[in-house]
């Protein structure tokens, strides 16, 4: 769609869903459209930025990083690890007025680990069993200890759903989800908007300030902009670096960042599939010579402005998670053509699939253009962004650039990507000795014996290469002026308790 048509749309859009003057919508430009709205079967970004509003969970991620009550007010463990004891919060309803108790939380907990669809089931593993041991008690049963879970349930595993919704709709939930946050399901049309309307019993319902939300979908961030400077958004996220400065200079707007906790990264087909049988995947050789080939400092500063920083680990270099021994590589074109021809190569024809914004295709550009120095023949293929991760799930790419938003938890970026049966282990990378050693580090409370443990996985990875990690992005938004009470948070999420939008 054209930025003319996408303003036009907009601005249809603004005259169709007209409200009444006392109600307040918000319009939020997204980058993406989200995939299913399903919490079992999603994965999209965008998709999560939508559940805030939508569903929420037992536990949540505050700015500094820390779990905070949600749906669950309080939680211990038992001495040995293998029991988690949530107490849920009193009073609490689904969207279609069903009760929020610790049955829904055993029936949405019992589907993420069995339903067919379920993407959870790796991030759930480490559950025995989950039991209602009081009417707003949950007792998770752990087969072996698993310091994560509590992470894990701070995200899309821990979204509960209303179980009499689940059973109507099974696989098809994503067509009316019903949940139990600030906002309900009113309609969606794929690749134009989801809308969603403030739910009046929502239990926080005196801290919600806004009564409609629009999320639309505009993978371009020149036109996300203009929509926003025309008043037809209200708020964008992911706003492209070299609008900064735009934004900060604009009396109307407001500018917002911060640094995430994800990666940008390249996943290379190693086994998923038809598709892994080429020299690029098959020899880790040639993956080793591509990351030499690229000038992540330089990708920094002509794309990102100077606000992302390198990378080649899951964790940026600035956390305590990432192994320092293995500093990120300088570019270094002669040891990359030196690798490929220790290959046997000479050029190597690689086809790289990457998302239809344009932030992504400049930067993907110009790593085609470095890596052909090094002997890369990169052809790009531009598709949306949640057909690019349904190839990549079915094994239908080469290489495909994906980014992850990050977890609260190291184990969140790393484990349900690389492990021999991870839950989006779209690479099907598979080495028993990484799979030993992270799931070591999930067992362990003590956070020196989890950094040994990601430590020597790292070593392992940095030399096989499923993944080609590149960077981590800032987080940045920017929003009208009469939108007030905005909290950036490091994961990415737009929180809209406690958001007002004024005249």
């Amino acid at each position: 769609m054209n930025g003319l048509l996408r303003l036009t749309t907009a601005l249809a859009l603004g005259v169709l869903s007209a409200l009444p003057a006392f109600a307040t919508e918000l319009k939020i430009g997204l980058q993406d459209d989200a995939d299913v709205l399903d919490p079992a079967q999603s994965r999209t970004f965008v998709g999560r930025i939508v559940y805030t509003a939508m569903c929420d969970k037992l536990v949540d991620v505050s700015p500094d990083l820390k779990i905070v009550p949600q749906l669950a007010t309080g939680w211990k463990w038992s001495d040995d690890g293998l029991k988690l004891v949530m107490t849920l919060r009193d009073g609490v309803k689904f969207h279609d007025e069903t009760a929020m108790d610790a049955a829904a939380v055993v029936a949405t907990i019992e589907r993420n680990m069995t339903l067919p669809e379920s993407r959870r089931k790796s991030e759930l593993s480490s559950v025995e069993k989950v039991e209602a041991t009081g009417p707003l008690e949950v007792t998770f049963t752990l087969k072996k200890p698993d310091v994560t879970l509590l992470a894990q349930l701070s995200d899309r595993a821990g979204m509960i759903v209303s179980p009499k919704a689940a059973k109507e709709l099974g696989a098809n939930f994503g067509s009316k989800p019903v949940c139990a946050g600030p906002f309900k399901f009113v309609e969606r049309v794929q690749q134009d908007r989801i809308v969603l309307e403030k739910f009046k019993d929502y239990w926080n319902k005196d801290n919600i300030f806004i009564d409609k939300v629009t999320y639309l979908p505009i993978p371009d961030s020149t036109v996300r902009l203009a929509n926003l400077r025309s008043g037809d958004l209200d708020m964008i996220e992911r706003l492209a670096a070299t609008d900064a400065q735009a934004v900060k200079s604009d009396p109307k707007l407001k500018y917002e960042a911060v640094v995430n906790i994800g990666y940008m990264a390249l996943y290379a087909n190693i086994a998923n599939g038809p598709r892994a049988d080429n020299p690029f995947g098959k020899d880790k050789r040639l993956r080793q010579a591509f990351s030499l080939a690229i000038d992540r400092d330089a990708l920094n500063q002509i794309v990102y402005e100077g606000t992302a920083v390198g990378g080649n680990q899951p964790f940026p270099p600035n956390s305590p998670w990432y192994n320092k021994a293995i500093p990120v590589p300088a570019r270094d074109v002669e040891k990359a053509k030196a690798l490929v021809k220790e290959a046997g190569f000479d050029r190597v024809p690689v086809e790289m699939q990457i998302p239809n914004n344009p932030v992504a295709q400049q930067m993907m550009q110009i790593v085609q253009s470095m890596v052909a120095e090094a002997g890369f023949d990169v052809s790009l293929k531009s598709t949306e962004f949640a057909t690019l991760l349904d190839e990549q799930t079915r094994g239908n790419y080469q290489l495909s650039r994906s980014d992850w938003s990050g977890r609260v938890d190291p184990d969140g970026n790393i484990h349900q990507f690389i492990t021999c049966k991870g839950g989006i282990n779209d690479t099907k990378y598979c080495n028993p000795e990484v799979d030993k050693l992270l799931n070591e580090a999930r067992a362990s409370t003590d956070d020196a014996v989890r950094k040994q443990k990601y430590d020597a996985a790292s070593v392992i990875l940095n030399d096989d290469m499923p993944i080609i990690y590149l960077g981590h992005q800032s987080w940045i938004w920017a929003l009208n002026k009469s939108v007030t009470g905005f909290v950036p948070a490091p994961d990415g999420m737009i929180r809209l308790t406690g958001m007002k939008k004024g005249g």
